[in-house]
């Protein structure tokens, strides 16, 4: 196992301070706020208490003007409108508020998602062939588009409107389309530029409900956007925290059309307080399922379901998600274990520092879960390759100190094409080019790499004795959710804490114990920690805790216990 490195975060005291005594907080939730980045008082207020209000004129964005303009005459025109998504629940969720906001202001709209297997990844002039072919005159990119040149060229040949919105990265060359609205445009002078695919199909929908005096409508839409915000693992700053905060309220209290309703009920989540964890690894799953697996239309179908006539569909479209995940699940584990296999045995994958492997036949639907995968076990970027014959795709995942982007782009000739963002990528490339790649690209990072940035990290927010943990904290621990990138879950130290129960085995994987610090009991669970059990028993009498506090639920009774990250033996 990978010792993890302790990294304690530092702030100024005297900001801690300002914000102590201005909010009345307690001042470990004043240094997390500054920690974070969150030393203005008015940006901490916007913080703990974000509300509809704090969303920016959808306006400032480059090109919003004439998108909503051609959108507008288009509906009052009658002209066919098809809205291009992708097949993850980032642009499932961007089509589902679009294609619904159209619709309610009288538009005649279509949505078209692409098949992972048939279609490909993003805009392709093959998919705007088929539009035009169905008398469509407006296409409505949603979360892909941005690096679509030949798609942006085609649809001119076309005589088609093309409105691109997506929140990847840029290339240097703009596609000519009609309208480009990404916050990533260099041009672009919006502050917010964090977005997800589904922020910026909201911020359409919050211009176009402004535009035609239905603003009244935003808030209905919050909710959807709010899972393909926490399913795309974006920064929960600014205004996404706004998206996510605002709509897991609404998530939780309902009441919801009958397609979320289906899918919420398969979730297990029916009447639950919904947070970021039940969005990543239990709904956004079921969603993703449908792209990886079969066809995003599934998810689409049973998020557009409103009717309750549509019951007994709604019902069926949601089993089959939850069919298509464990599906999914089966092949993960299997090709988890074929790559774990290879970086373990073959020397020409396992001793260089980006993990790039690939097998024939790897279904292409998981290979991104995979690379996550390989990316937590060995603490290394990796590329998996799903190997078809002479051609090849793969998935890229990073570590925070690699850009996986900027290291595709240094090995741009070996590849047929890629794209995305500095930590999660794509490419297509063929077969016997795999091994130059790989060769390259560890080349590129080898320069750049040192060995510590390939130890996992624990990042400390400071010291948590037992006894500061008051009802105070724990209620402020709340309302800093939802945590996730940007805004991490606050992990703490408590030094010189006995073990007085425990550990005991949880499932053969996690361990449950109670620990004791000057006089105050508090239990606690350290997860997937089972080949830790030897050490804490060893250190029983004094050991040092990392740890994260959580809110658990016992006979209908709610109660605080930690959440233990890692264990260290205390510093002499």
């Amino acid at each position: 196992m990978i010792q993890r490195l302790w990294q304690p975060l530092e702030c100024d005291d005297g900001q801690v301070e300002a914000l102590v005594q201005e909010l009345g907080i307690a001042p470990v939730t004043a240094r997390l706020l500054c920690i974070r980045g969150i030393s203005d008082l008015e940006a901490a207020r916007r913080f703990l208490s974000p509300s509809l209000d704090d969303l920016l004129d959808p306006f400032a964005l480059a090109d919003m003007s004439v998108a909503v303009e051609r959108i507008l005459a288009a509906i009052a025109n009658n002209e066919r409108i098809a809205i291009h998504g992708d097949y993850d629940v980032d642009g499932i969720t961007s089509t589902v508020i679009l294609r619904r906001a159209l619709e309610l202001l009288g538009a005649d709209v279509i949505h078209f998602l692409p098949e992972r297997l048939r279609d490909g990844y993003g805009l392709q002039p093959a998919s705007l062939d088929r539009l035009a072919a169905e008398r469509v005159r407006v296409v409505i990119s949603v979360d892909c588009g941005i690096r679509g040149v030949e798609a942006a060229a085609r649809a001119r040949e076309l005589g088609l409107d093309l409105i691109i919105t997506d929140h990847h990265e840029p290339d240097t060359e703009l596609p000519a389309a009609f309208a480009v609205i990404n916050p990533k445009r260099h041009d672009c002078s919006y502050p917010e530029k964090n977005l997800a695919g589904v922020g910026v199909a909201l911020k359409l929908v919050q211009a176009l409900c402004a535009r035609s005096g239905r603003s009244h409508w935003v808030p209905a839409f919050v909710k959807m956007a709010a899972i393909g915000t926490l399913a795309d693992v974006v920064p929960l700053t600014g205004e996404n925290r706004v998206i996510a905060k605002l709509g897991l309220g609404m998530l939780s209290r309902g009441p919801h059309k009958i397609g979320l309703r289906a899918l919420l009920e398969v979730c297990g989540l029916t009447g639950k307080e919904i947070d970021s964890y039940h969005i990543g690894f239990v709904l956004a799953p079921r969603v993703n399922a449908a792209g990886r697996m079969s066809t995003p239309d599934i998810a689409a179908r049973l998020l557009l379901a409103s009717d309750d006539a549509m019951a007994d569909e709604a019902r069926q479209l949601a089993e089959q998600l939850n069919s298509e995940n464990l599906r999914r699940q089966q092949e993960e584990a299997d090709i988890v274990a074929q790559a774990r296999k290879l970086v373990e045995t073959d020397l020409e994958v396992g001793s260089r520092t980006v993990i790039v492997v690939g097998g024939e036949g790897w279904h292409r639907g998981v290979i991104g879960i995979v690379a996550s995968k390989l990316v937590d076990t060995f603490h290394r970027p990796a590329i998996v390759i799903s190997i078809d014959g002479d051609v090849a795709h793969g998935s890229c995942r990073s570590i925070p100190s690699f850009n996986m982007l900027a290291a595709l782009e240094s090995c741009a000739d070996s590849m047929i094409k890629f794209g995305g963002h500095k930590q999660a990528a794509g490419l297509t490339i063929e077969s016997s080019r795999i091994r130059e790649l790989r060769a390259k690209v560890n080349d590129y990072a080898e320069e750049r790499l040192q060995p510590d940035d390939l130890r996992p990290r624990i990042w400390i927010d400071g010291a948590l004795g037992f006894r500061s943990i008051s009802e105070q904290v724990a209620a402020e621990m709340t309302t800093l959710a939802p945590f996730g990138a940007g805004n991490p879950r606050p992990v703490f130290r408590a030094s010189r804490v006995e073990v007085v129960d425990g550990p005991r085995r949880i499932k053969d994987r996690h361990l449950k114990m109670a620990f004791k610090q000057d006089g105050r009991i508090m239990r606690g669970v350290a997860w997937r920690a089972i080949e830790r059990e030897a050490f804490v028993t060893e250190h029983r009498s004094s050991i040092d805790l990392a740890f994260s506090l959580e809110q658990d639920t016992w006979n209908g009774e709610r109660y605080l216990q930690l959440s233990v990250a890692d264990f260290k033996a205390p510093e002499s």
